[in-house]
């Protein structure tokens, strides 16, 4: 099973995550906001793109510790497999420290792949254009849910796309 991954954080020197979404090719999501991350480390481009959009989904709000439990039982209910999509290596790194939490866990059993997408496979057309498309004004770039959506729509296009050749 993929997941599609995608992680705001708050700037690229004090790395910290701020909101997860993690979105499987069957269609089923999960959503988290940290209501713990520190506000003073995020960067003017997170103040004003990404933190904006925060608190739109209902009980998407936890702690680090929650977030923890919250995701170890998001990927207990997978019954196989998961592979892990991303764009960006740093999203493996934030979801990697929210899995194991301050205890240290072990990682699900299921988790398998991870798999960084190239700019090669991101830069088509197919790709660019079902991305572009899966955002809506409830919803826009920026925001974990629909940035990990967006990137299952242009994989999927891109690989029947493919599929066709």
């Amino acid at each position: 099973m993929l997941v599609f991954v995608d992680c705001e954080f708050t700037d690229f020197i004090q790395i910290e995550l701020i909101s997860i979404g993690l979105v499987a090719e069957n269609g089923r999501e999960f959503y988290a906001e940290r209501n713990d991350y520190r506000r003073e480390d995020c960067s003017d481009f997170v103040r004003a793109y990404v933190l904006p959009l925060l608190g739109r989904m209902e009980n998407a709000s936890c702690s680090a510790q929650e977030l923890t439990t919250r995701l170890h039982s998001w990927f207990a209910a997978f019954d196989q497999s998961v592979t892990l999509v991303f764009d960006y290596a740093a999203d493996w790194d934030l979801l990697a420290d929210a899995l194991q939490g301050e205890a240290g866990l072990p990682f699900p059993d299921n988790l398998g792949e991870k798999w960084l997408l190239t700019p090669e496979v991101m830069g088509t057309e197919v790709f660019q254009r079902a991305l572009a498309e899966a955002y809506c004004v409830e919803l826009p770039p920026h925001h974990a849910l629909a940035d990990a959506h967006a990137l299952r729509s242009g994989f999927v296009s891109g690989r029947q796309a493919m599929e066709r050749y």
